[in-house]
Parts: C-alpha cells; sequence; structure tokens
C-alpha cells in the first residue's frame, strides 16, 4: 500500500487539471465528481498513510522518490515524510477540505465559474499537502509558495468587481515579504548544517545548547518567523487577511481558517528542534503571538460585517497559537491548530449559510430572529460559538486554557493579555451569534426569504460541530484530570533528533485550576455582557458608542492602520514610482532616448526635401556651387 502514498498530494492535482482544462464543457457533474471524488481518495489515502505511521516503530514513514536537486554539496531528496505531526495535519487537510468541498457544491451551485472555482480549490489542496509532507525545506517551499498563489486565486475569484481583484494582489503581495524571510532562513540554515532536508537538520542540532545571545540560529528562526508572520497573518503583516473575505465563503473556511494560515504554526512545529535553541526568538513569537491576539481582538468588537468579524478572531486566535509555541508548548500550540480548524471552518460555513439565506447581506445589523428559519445552522453555530468562546468542557476551552496556563510559567504578562484578549473573543462572538440569530428580524424582507440551506450545506455543518465537540478528547490537559494525549502524540516529531528532550510541564495543578477559573469566569461574564448589550436590539450598544465616539470610531476603523500604512509607505512608493515613470521613462527614455533621434532624422529630412525639385538645372546649381566651395576651401 506504501507504494501508492505519492497519490495523497497528486490526486487533488489531477482533479484540479481536469476542472480547469475540460471542467466547462464536460459540466457540472462531471466537475463535481472529479472534484470532491479527487479529495476524498486523497482522504482514504491519507488515512491508510496515518495508520502506516502509526504501525512503525518511531511512528515515522519516509517515502523516498529518488533525488530531486543535486549539485556542489547540495543534495535534496524527493520525498514524503509522515509522522504524527504530518499525518495528524494531512488529515486536517484532506478531511476539513473535502466537507469543504462537499459544502461548495451547494454554495456555487449557480456560479458561472463551477469548474474554475473547484480547479482553484483542488490546486490548493494540493500545494498544502506538499507543504505538509515535504521531507525537505525547498519541497516544503514549493507548497508555501503554491497555496499563496492559489490563495491570491480564490480570493479574487470574482475578478469582474473591483474590490476581490485588489484583496486577492494584497494578499500576494504581503505573503511575498514573509517569503522572503522563509527563503533568507532555509540559506542560513544550509550555510549552517550543508543540509535542506528536514530530518538531517533536526538530527544535527540535536547535540546543540541553546544560544546564550543572538547567534546563526537566531538569525535563520527569525526570518523563519517573518514568513510565518506572513502566512499566518501576525503584525505587522496581518493586513490582507481581512480583507481575503472577498473571495467566497468556502475559501475562507478552507485557506483563512483551517489550512493556510496554520501554516506559519505548522512550520515552527516542524522545526521545534532549531526553534528551542533560539531563547531570543521564543520569545519574540510569544509577545508577536500575544499582541496579535488582543489587537485583532479589539477590532472585531465592533466590525459590522459578519466575515470580518470572523476574519479578525481568525487573527487573534493565530495570535494564541503563537503565544503557545513561543511559551515552548508546541503541542499546545498545535492542539489549538486542530480545534481551530474545525469550530472556525464551521463558524464561517455557517456565516455562509445566514449569507446565502440573507440575499448575499452580510451586515450583521440588518440580521435577527433566524433561530426559527435556519435550526441547523442555528445549534451547528452555537456548539462552535461555545468552543471558541471557551466554553467549559469545551475544545476550546481545553486548547485555549492550556496556552494560558503556559503563557503564565513564561510571563504573568504574557497571561494578562491572552485573558484579555480572551474575554474581547467572548463578547464579539456572542454579539455575532446574538445579532444574527436571536431578538427581532431587522430587515423584514430578507428574513421573510430566508430559509435552512440545502443538505450538501448542512450536512458538512453537523459533522464540524461533532468534531468541535469530540476534538477535546485528544487533548484535556493533565492539570484538569485529562492525559493530554496529543502531547505525547506529537513528541516524536516535536522533539526529533533531540538527546535531552524536555518532558512534561512545569507548575502545579492548582495552579493551573486557578488560572483557568479566573479566565473562564472572566470570559463567561464578557460572553454575557455581549448577549445582554444586542439581545433586545441596537439601542444599548449605540447609546455606549455615543458616550465612547472616539474609541468606536478607532476600532470601526481598524486602528487606521491601512490609513497610515498607505500614508507612510505605499504613498510615497507610488509618488517615487510616478516620478521614475514621467521624469525617467516619458521624458528621458521615450522623450529624449527614443523619441528625439528620430524627431531629428524627421526634420533633417523634411529640410533635404525642400532641395529635391526634380529639376536639372537647380541640381547643376547644387553641383557648381558646391564646386565652388570645395576650390575656395582648398585654394585659400
Amino acid at each position: 500500500m506504501n507504494k501508492y502514498f505519492w497519490l495523497i498530494p497528486v490526486l487533488p492535482l489531477l482533479g484540479s487539471v481536469f476542472n480547469g482544462l475540460l471542467g466547462k464543457r464536460a459540466g457540472k457533474g462531471a466537475v463535481t465528481f472529479f472534484g470532491l471524488g479527487t479529495v476524498l481518495g486523497s482522504l482514504v489515502l491519507a488515512l491508510a498513510a496515518f495508520f502506516a505511521m502509526k504501525g512503525m516503530p518511531d511512528h515515522r514513514l519516509v517515502l523516498d522518490y529518488g533525488e530531486w536537486m543535486a549539485t556542489g554539496t547540495l543534495s535534496v531528496p524527493f520525498g514524503l515524510v509522515i509522522d504524527p505531526l504530518s499525518g495528524t495535519m494531512m488529515l486536517v487537510v484532506t478531511g476539513i477540505g473535502f466537507l469543504i468541498h462537499v459544502y461548495s457544491v451547494g454554495y456555487m451551485h449557480d456560479d458561472e465559474g463551477y469548474g474554475r472555482f473547484f480547479s482553484y480549490l483542488n490546486l490548493f489542496v494540493f500545494f498544502m499537502l506538499t507543504l505538509v509532507l515535504g521531507s525537505s525545506l525547498p519541497l516544503m517551499f514549493v507548497g508555501w509558495e503554491g497555496v499563496g498563489l492559489c490563495s491570491y486565486l480564490l480570493i479574487g475569484y470574482y475578478y469582474e468587481t473591483d474590490f476581490a481583484p485588489d484583496a486577492g494582489l494584497k494578499a500576494f503581495l504581503t505573503n511575498r515579504v514573509g517569503d522572503l524571510g522563509v527563503a533568507i532562513g532555509m540559506m542560513v540554515l544550509f550555510a549552517a548544517f550543508g543540509t535542506l532536508t528536514v530530518g538531517d537538520i533536526l538530527l544535527r542540532v540535536g547535540h546543540l545548547a541553546p544560544e546564550a545571545g543572538f547567534g546563526i540560529l537566531t538569525f535563520a528562526t527569525l526570518m523563519l518567523f517573518v514568513g510565518a508572520t506572513g502566512k499566518s497573518a501576525q503584525l505587522p503583516l496581518y493586513l490582507w487577511l481581512p480583507d481575503a473575505m472577498a473571495g467566497p465563503t468556502p475559501v475562507s473556511a478552507l485557506i483563512h481558517a483551517a489550512t493556510m494560515v496554520t501554516s506559519g504554526i505548522y512550520m515552527i512545529c516542524r522545526l521545534a528542534p532549531v526553534f528551542t535553541l533560539a531563547p531570543i526568538t521564543m520569545d519574540i513569537v510569544a509577545w508577536v503571538g500575544a499582541a496579535t491576539a488582543l489587537f485583532a481582538a479589539t477590532i472585531g468588537l465592533v466590525q459590522r460585517d459578519i466575515k470580518k468579524v470572523l476574519a479578525y478572531s481568525t487573527v487573534s486566535q493565530l495570535g494564541y497559537m503563537f503565544l503557545g509555541l513561543g511559551a515552548s508548548g508546541f503541542a499546545a500550540g498545535f492542539f489549538h491548530v486542530f480545534t481551530h480548524a474545525w469550530f472556525k471552518a464551521l463558524l464561517f460555513l455557517g456565516a455562509g449559510s445566514v449569507i446565502l439565506a440573507m440575499h448575499h447581506e452580510q451586515d450583521l445589523f440588518k440580521m435577527g430572529g433566524l433561530k426559527s428559519k435556519m435550526p441547523l445552522t442555528f445549534w451547528t453555530m452555537l456548539a462552535a460559538t461555545l468552543a471558541i468562546i471557551g466554553f467549559p468542557g469545551t475544545s476550546g476551552f481545553a486548547s485555549k486554557d492550556e496556552i494560558l496556563y503556559l503563557a503564565y510559567l513564561k510571563s504573568p504578562a504574557l497571561w494578562v493579555v491572552g485573558v484579555v484578549a480572551a474575554c474581547c473573543t467572548a463578547f464579539y462572538m456572542l454579539r455575532l451569534f446574538t445579532l444574527a440569530f436571536l431578538g427581532e428580524p431587522r430587515d423584514h424582507h430578507a428574513y421573510d426569504h430566508a430559509h435552512e440551506s440545502p443538505a450538501t450545506m448542512t450536512v458538512p455543518l453537523v459533522v464540524l460541530a461533532a468534531g468541535s465537540i469530540l476534538a477535546v478528547w485528544l487533548g484535556w490537559p493533565k492539570a484538569f484530570g485529562g492525559d493530554f494525549r496529543i502531547e505525547e502524540w506529537l513528541a516524536p516529531a516535536v522533539t526529533y533528533g533531540q538527546l535531552h528532550a524536555a518532558h512534561g510541564e512545569h507548575g502545579s495543578a492548582s495552579l493551573a485550576m486557578i488560572l483557568a477559573s479566573v479566565s473562564t469566569v472572566l470570559g463567561l461574564g464578557f460572553a454575557w455582557f455581549g448577549y445582554a448589550t444586542y439581545r433586545k436590539g441596537l439601542a444599548v450598544a449605540e447609546a455606549r458608542a455615543a458616550k465612547f465616539p472616539f474609541i468606536h470610531k478607532v476600532l470601526l476603523n481598524k486602528y487606521y492602520v491601512d490609513e497610515g500604512v498607505e500614508l507612510v509607505l505605499l504613498g510615497p512608493i507610488r509618488w517615487f514610482g510616478n516620478l521614475l515613470w514621467k521624469l525617467f521613462d516619458v521624458i528621458i527614455i521615450d522623450g529624449v532616448g527614443v523619441n528625439l533621434p528620430g524627431a531629428l532624422a524627421r526634420v533633417s529630412g523634411d529640410f533635404t526635401a525642400l532641395f529635391q525639385t526634380g529639376r536639372v538645372r537647380n541640381y547643376a546649381l547644387s553641383m557648381a556651387l558646391g564646386a565652388a566651395v570645395l576650390l575656395y576651401v582648398f585654394l585659400k
């Protein structure tokens, strides 16, 4: 069976090629069959590969398909690695990816670009699996760049509009900044260890001690973290993700909730032994994650677009993941990746169900009372909402509070920032849920025509809701009476090659219980605050906004970061570009370099033409005058 595992990433590629080249002529039935069938086939093979890996003594399955690049001392294999980390992520990509493909059948059914959409979606799955399974940094980088390309294509899917192509370009260019960091980090690691194979790098750092100051590993990991901030939307490279909501809602669920935006977290977990040797980098990762979690959560408090609220929520939750990684909680950070994939994909797909029912209306202030119209969407969204706010017993509670506990052990200040961000999350999620489903409808025309989504959309919601609830089984923390299975499960991957890998956690169960109790009580209090503020309409919220107009305006305009970037960075660059265009291109190059010689030739030709009369006596006179001039010159 192992010889067929190379098909795991290749099958979605074949589906993309078919739908891209033949989808329009083959019809929607064929597009659906190949679009869903190839991802389902990949999922089946992924499950087989996962259990084959579990049966290996070291839980590591290496599939080597020969040498890819060889020059000088550089030798890069063309291979895949399936271990607990990549295997779990592989199942997330194919499993949740398949559910989103099923959902897309209903959501995109009437779209003219149906085949094109599934071609892009399949292509994304191929590149994401390449990123996850690649055994070398160059192969991972192929997937890294590929998902960036697919993000551009899917965000800008509605290319007839003005905003979608701009949003796609913004995502593409912002990620290029981060990708440069990844490229530099790879080159530094090659200079340090002479290899770009991930396993070999981890084996060679296994005997090293952490750097006491700023060394080569600190520089390499910082460059890789720059790439992670771009792909995973952290400060300051987060700006692309909220605008990415211009794409279809299934895109938001797959790329910007469950898979692509977690690439940076996955890369750091993949190279965890390297990052643990760079304490400076780990501190920066933790503080950037905490700052991003709080910054994005405050913006989400007042946004009106249902997808924008979830977008800033995604940025904030990604910040939590980085906070966990920076606190050396690689299992905790990745566990939040896993739980977040379920409940955030569910939130986005539930929002898509609401948007479709409301005739593509995304303004929360025009919704309300949809509980009776959309009961399945209501209950599944409730499950996801409870998970993301960390309601006791949910998967979100387990992963969030484990991160907060580790953050406290690293620095109590990090814990405070994380708790404040969690309180903001609880408020804006109950605000979203209350405005959409409870109270009285605020747009009666849209409400009267609202109805539950078709089965192709609601069945994935139910499955994702079940996953959001059952995911807690993998990671109930030890401090709360569990065994945190995922930590032991991921240990062979995140400690690969280390001679003295640290195990377990410091602190005490009583401390963890106290911290979790405080954060949970505060979170539930702010959740009630969000519900109470909006349960009877908008009057209470509008009155409070009127009392603090400056703060409300700043948050509503997202701290004016986009305007600041335009003023400080993009405006001067655009002005300088116009200067170069008008001065050097138009005047010097086109005017002096190209047009002036042509103009001179034309003028000289016109002047010479004045003497071409066609009369012999004029030519004879010209010859005589010329001869006279020559005689004068030579005889003078």
